[in-house]
């Protein structure tokens, strides 16, 4: 009997030096396969993993979720500082990859935040914002010096000229200037202010922009342009000064739609007169994971790189649930202002000097496990396994529960070389209201080469941020097959997730060069066009580029599974030029030849 005890008791040892074997192997692999830390990142990827605070009270029947839009990015001394629509503060970062967020109230005896579509300047090392309040009662104009986060103290208590979607310029000889508006009706107006007589108005107000769908088609109504029975909403207003011209900017035609751009008209002075840019919008994003790109920012970076800020469309939800991008940007030779959307929600690799940003920072990665077959440990039978690997943010898998062990898994179909994670969260039977700090997000991420031998991935059993699109650039890259989401903890609802996303390379070449592609102008409407061309072997996407010059096809459009698309997003007028290249998991390939379309009057 003693010696039975004695192997017992030995058996129960070798057990427990198995189990932690096997946690110090998961461990190594965790830190062998983890994002640096303590390192400056090299990658980050849209949208921005910030914190979202959840709306107040949702509509009924929608359901509790985040959201936030309207972008004021400004900078100081090197550093952004980012405020958005209802987040009860904002956020500051040294990059685009890690953020921190300021709690603060610009509404003193106000239960919650209602800052919406604020304004912002930077002056120096001071920062001008403007809340914008829905009741406008009374509209406190603060200042914050220094750069790092507050004090803040009032400029004014009360702002003199009562602004919607409020947008603030300062020019080289200290005037300022004001420009609101949101409305389909009423124009975005612009006014000069007095910063040194209390922000009063100097002069007379002036009417700048109204829009043109019936010249523009990327400024009309609805899903991809197709509704003509509204008439679209301008709205977010803001002034960038390069090399003597006056570059203002302004959003179109809808915040809930893919095809949310943002526009710009240039000029010789803060008010005019502007002449609409060729190349617009200068900022579209029609296509990918997560789409739309308007009521955005344009600011530098310490280098002198050109960044534009813009809100995405997530619609999970609700029709404005919304998150933040940002996209490299800047102005060309013959001073055309752009965007590069271009894999706009693909890896980017930080900027770390002066840079040409025509080329964009994409690392070339492409995501893994499109259509891949998954399995999960439970799913909700409207919220099915496969919704997580669509490229779709708008649809999303969710196990049954929030337990701890809830698990998703995807087969990428072979061994794949990995270099970055996407854990994109989504709201079922969340409860949370308003901004709600302390919470937090982990999980694991296991992977295997054979479905049979794991190792730990990425390890956030410990983590205690807030991480809604949390982005993980491993420290190597990963020879893997077969990927598990493991859940430890959500902060409310179920686990649920709308792209479990795995960038990298196959072993494989890149697809073909697309043949075939042909333009056909409407002859009804010149601001539609039926674009075609021939499937490439192995490609799962077909990144399409157009624009007004041949040489400067600045917008993409991102499309999965198609060999069609139908491009209502033409002025009246112009000429454009398009390109498209496949898209597989062994990169992307080359561009074909550029296709021109014919110049058509209405």
């Amino acid at each position: 009997m003693l010696k039975s005890l004695h192997l017992r008791t030995l058996r129960t040892a070798l057990r427990h030096c198995v189990d932690l074997l096997t946690w110090l192997s998961f461990a190594a692999g965790s830190l062998a396969f983890s994002q640096h830390t303590g390192v400056a990142p090299r990658t980050w990827c849209n949208p921005l993993n910030l914190d979202y605070a959840y709306v107040r009270n949702a509509e009924p029947g929608v359901g509790q979720h985040r959201s936030t839009a309207d972008p004021a990015v400004v900078t100081v001394n090197g550093k952004f500082f980012l405020f958005a629509t209802n987040q009860e503060g904002y956020w500051w970062s040294d990059n685009f990859a890690h953020w921190q967020f300021v709690k603060q109230s610009f509404k003193p005896n106000a239960s919650g935040d209602d800052v919406c579509a604020p304004g912002a300047l930077a002056m120096g090392d001071t920062v001008i914002f403007l809340p914008c309040f829905t009741d406008k009662d009374t509209m406190p104009l603060y200042r914050m010096v220094g750069s790092t986060p507050g004090p803040w103290t009032e400029a004014t208590k009360s702002f003199p000229i009562v602004t919607w979607d409020p947008g603030f310029f300062r020019d080289d000889d200290g005037k300022m200037f004001v420009y609101w508006g949101s409305s389909n009706v009423f124009p975005i107006r612009g006014r000069q202010i007095d910063p040194a007589g209390g922000f009063r108005p100097v002069g007379n107000e002036v009417p700048l922009v109204l829009l043109h769908p019936d010249r523009n088609g990327w400024e009309q109504f609805g899903e991809d342009n197709t509704d003509t029975t509204i008439q679209p909403y301008t709205e977010g207003a803001w002034m960038t000064k390069h090399d003597g011209k006056y570059y203002f900017q302004y959003a179109a035609p809808g915040t809930e739609f893919n095809v949310y751009a943002d526009g710009v008209y240039v000029g010789s002075g803060p008010l005019g007169p502007f002449t609409h840019q060729p190349h617009n919008p200068f900022s579209s994003k029609r296509g990918g994971f997560i789409t739309g790109a308007g009521h955005g920012s344009t600011f530098p970076d310490r280098w002198g790189n050109w960044w534009h800020a813009a809100t995405v469309v997530a619609w999970i939800k609700h029709k404005f649930e919304r998150r933040i991008a940002v996209f490299p940007a800047g102005f060309d030779n013959d001073g055309v202002l752009y965007a590069n959307t271009s894999f706009g929600d693909y890896p980017q690799l930080l900027a770390t000097g002066k840079r040409n940003q025509a080329k964009g920072g994409w690392t070339g990665w492409v995501t893994l496990a499109y259509r891949k077959p998954a399995t999960a440990s439970s799913s909700l039978p409207a919220h099915p396994v496969g919704h997580a690997f669509d490229e779709n943010i708008r649809t999303y898998w969710s196990a049954a529960s929030a337990d701890s062990g809830e698990w998703l898994q995807v087969d990428l179909g072979h061994v794949c070389r990995v270099h970055a994670l996407q854990v994109n969260y989504a709201d079922e039977d969340a409860m949370l209201r308003g901004k709600v700090m302390g919470i937090y997000h982990r999980y694991r991420i296991y992977g295997s080469e054979n479905g049979k031998d794991w190792r730990t991935v990425v390890e956030k059993g410990r983590n205690n941020q807030d991480i809604p699109h949390d982005y993980v650039e491993l420290m190597r890259p990963a020879k893997l097959r077969y990927l598990r989401l493991v859940n430890i903890h959500v902060p409310t609802g179920k686990f649920a997730v709308s792209g479990f996303r795995m960038f990298g390379k196959a072993n494989e070449p890149p697809p073909a060069k697309v043949i075939g592609l042909k333009v056909s102008r409407s002859e009804q409407d010149p601001r539609v066009a039926e674009i075609s061309w021939r499937a490439s072997a192995g490609a799962y996407a077909y990144n399409l580029s157009y624009g007004v010059n041949p040489e400067k096809r600045y917008t993409d459009i991102l499309l999965h599974d198609s060999t069609h698309y139908t491009f209502r997003g033409m002025s009246v007028g112009r000429e454009y030029y398009f390109s498209i290249q496949s898209v597989g998991e062994g990169g992307a390939g080359p561009a074909g030849e550029v296709v021109s379309t014919l110049k058509k009057s209405r």
